[in-house]
């Protein structure tokens, strides 16, 4: 058979994909990624008709394909079309589509940046952006703007401008590492990064937000696992969406990090037409406990460019949920949440358990639908808070406690200040009454 230049260089890989001896080595996966249609056809047998070829490779033009060969193997070939593997991993021409509404940035992740690299949102927190490559490029991925893009590779004086920012912002108790992939790392960068963070006084905790036991779980080596010991505590959050992701090769994986000592999190993201179904979710949040992963985030799918087809209505997920509350332990269920546009951050939306309630009594609903009643304390008497921790009487040994200032819902209710309402900016009512004096 004669072949053409490109043509051969897609049997080369064949050639190369065949020596299974290598399988199991996660460099060898990231070097025989696909990264192309014609690797795709090729390697799968699935053929795409012209015109929906074309639409592909534009597609791709704008947010480009990668697969680990580990991954691309869990599709099933036979109905890829409804395949929640191939979903997740390869392109759709309906991410062509962007709406009014989507955004490249659509929680403002940049314009809380107060140095490359980190957002700071929450008070006590911050999310540290460590690499912009990832093991797969997930088609729903919030970041699909920054994913991929190989110009951009922080160095390690670029990572010191972040780990300088911490040092520098001592409320900081919290450092998530993101990206990409931090794990996508070299082991030696991974060290160094981590040494540089549990070396600051007031860092409390780092998390390590990851993809790689999904899609690439060979990463996950006897070497990485002994320096990640060295910096506990450790939380490791990873990213099912899926029970057909959870192969025996995953949860190796999951195993080697829980047999490491890390608390292992999860965060799903609620997509159509993938795991927007109850019998799916349970499953999945029963697998993941099963690997001693605790389900901690369902994710409203956000609104980034070209998503349009993978949200959901918000309906669905508390249908979801529903069907978790009273049906699986209570450690198995994730928060649903709506990380709000423009930075509002994470917003939990649950289904709503109280009925109605009185001065003495509160009316609730159970999963089951049985009402019932529950009698508040008659001889509850209100303490006036005001928050000066110092001279407090209650004797609860808390002294190395921060103190708090209140914000938001939290300063109505606090007995500190005299706030009676929160009014956004730019009321209209109220500057009338600017105008009128």
């Amino acid at each position: 058979m004669i072949y053409t230049k490109k043509q051969e260089g897609i049997a080369n890989k064949i050639d190369d994909l065949s020596d299974i001896s290598n399988w199991k080595n996660w460099k060898w996966q990231l070097k025989h990624a696909i990264t192309t249609l014609e690797q795709f056809e090729y390697l799968t047998g699935i053929r795409f008709d012209e015109s929906e070829r074309k639409e592909l490779q534009e597609t791709f033009k704008i947010f480009p394909l990668s697969i680990t060969p580990y991954y691309l193997s869990l599709i099933h070939k036979e109905n890829f079309r409804n395949d929640p593997v191939f979903k997740q991993a390869f392109g759709s021409v309906q991410e062509l589509t962007t709406l009014n509404s989507e955004h490249s940035d659509p929680l403002s992740e940049e314009k809380d940046s107060p140095v490359e690299g980190i957002t700071h949102r929450y008070p006590d927190r911050v999310l540290f952006h460590v690499s912009n490559l990832c093991a797969m490029y997930c088609r729903h991925c919030t970041r699909k703007r920054k994913v991929g893009d190989d110009s951009y590779i922080p160095s390690m004086s670029q990572m010191q401008k972040g780990i300088e920012y911490i040092k520098n912002t001592p409320q900081v108790r919290d450092v998530l590492l993101s990206g990409g992939d931090p794990f996508m790392l070299p082991d030696e960068m991974i060290d160094w990064l981590l040494s540089e963070i549990t070396a600051i006084p007031h860092v409390e905790v780092v998390r390590i937000g990851t993809r790689i036991p999904v899609v690439l779980p060979y990463r996950v080596t006897d070497k990485l696992v002994s320096i990640l010991k060295k910096y506990q505590p450790l939380w490791i959050n990873t990213h099912f969406n899926h029970p057909n992701e959870l192969t025996c090769s995953s949860r190796e994986a999951l195993a080697m990090l829980a047999d490491g000592g890390f608390p292992l999190g999860n965060q799903s993201v609620l997509l159509a037409d993938v795991n927007d179904c109850p019998r799916i979710m349970r499953n999945l949040v029963h697998k993941l406990a099963q690997n001693r992963v605790r389900p901690y985030y369902l994710y409203q799918c956000d609104l980034s460019e070209g998503l349009s087809h993978f949200r959901t209505p918000v309906g669905k997920g508390i249908e979801i949920m529903e069907s978790l509350v009273g049906h699986t332990s209570g450690f198995a269920r994730p928060t649903y949440v709506i990380d709000a546009p423009g930075g509002g951050g994470k917003i939990p939306v649950m289904p709503n358990y109280i009925i109605s309630w009185s001065t003495n009594k509160v009316v609730l609903r159970n999963y089951e639908g049985v009402i019932t009643t529950y009698r508040e304390p008659d001889s509850y008497e209100a303490k006036n808070c005001d928050r000066d921790c110092d001279h407090c009487t209650l004797d609860l040994n808390i002294r190395e406690a921060d103190k708090m200032e209140a914000i938001g819902i939290e300063k109505l209710l606090s007995n500190d200040n005299d706030t009676v309402s929160l009014i956004p900016e730019n009321n209209e009512r109220l500057q009338r009454r600017y105008d009128n004096e």
